[in-house]
């Protein structure tokens, strides 16, 4: 997938004011051209080789991991589709918890700092990473943008990843957990149609179900779709709007966060 989307290329990637270049990448391709005998026919076989380059990446997200466990600040990378409701969500809890817990955000967007201002007048500080042509945010970035951010009251530090439900899944950023967002207009089968989101995360929230009675959409069905793709998850259904469902999600999580920041990596 990232082969065909731009994460391979060099781009120009800006965290707040500070442009640097970076290379985003999953896998490095090496192709070997085999020429076999004449008596064989006139053949060329390739033979892709895959080599996994996520080391440097790794290693990043560690070190990133470190500082947060040293500082005790509990990280949260929220990945989803476009227009599923991550920055509504923030907002709100931004709204509802920043007096008991410190927030701060780091927003990944392709353009523009549209979902930054808003966090920033939901009262939170806030960095911006664009992208480019990249379709996901990496350890490398969020290193960066940590250190323009940090400041000794931030006690919760959410990763607003770029919009896609594919590629983010693969890049550890250093954070305790990821979420994972779906809403319901997207359809009820969103869960095993993108297995490794929810594979990979330990929460799933499902928005919008203020408009539940306008839907074709079974709850149901997709709490079931979801269930059998990862048995363990934590599954809310949630509105951002009404706050309905939010009491239980946040009740989780300060249990969550009160016993131990438990990290991927552990």
């Amino acid at each position: 997938m990232c082969q065909d989307c731009g994460c391979l290329e060099t781009e120009h990637v800006t965290v707040g004011q500070s442009p640097f270049r970076v290379i985003s990448q999953k896998t490095m391709v090496h192709t070997h051209q085999e020429h076999l005998r004449p008596d064989q026919g006139n053949t060329t076989k390739k033979i892709s080789i895959k080599q996994e380059v996520l080391q440097k990446n790794n290693h990043i997200a560690a070190h990133n991991r470190e500082h947060f466990i040293a500082q005790r600040v509990f990280c949260l990378n929220w990945i989803s589709a476009p227009g599923s409701g991550k920055t509504s969500i923030l907002e709100k809890m931004i709204r509802d918890l920043n007096s008991e817990f410190p927030m701060a955000v780091i927003e990944g967007d392709q353009q523009t700092d549209r979902d930054a201002q808003r966090i920033s007048n939901a009262g939170a500080p806030v960095v911006q990473i664009n992208t480019g042509a990249a379709c996901h945010l990496d350890a490398e970035m969020i290193h960066q943008a940590w250190h323009q951010l940090q400041q000794p009251s931030i006690r919760w530090l959410m990763i607003e990843n770029v919009g896609n439900m594919v590629c983010p899944t693969a890049y550890d950023l250093g954070e305790a957990m990821k979420i994972a967002v779906i809403s319901c207009p997207e359809g009820e089968d969103k869960p095993v149609k993108y297995p490794d989101l929810l594979l990979t995360a330990k929460v799933l929230l499902i928005n919008k179900i203020d408009l539940l009675p306008y839907l074709d959409f079974d709850l149901q069905a997709c709490i079931s779709f979801s269930r059998k793709v990862n048995p363990d998850m934590m599954i809310f259904p949630v509105s951002a709007k009404t706050g309905e469902g939010f009491n239980d999600f946040y009740n989780w999580l300060r249990r969550t966060h009160v016993s131990g920041h438990t990290h991927e990596s552990d």
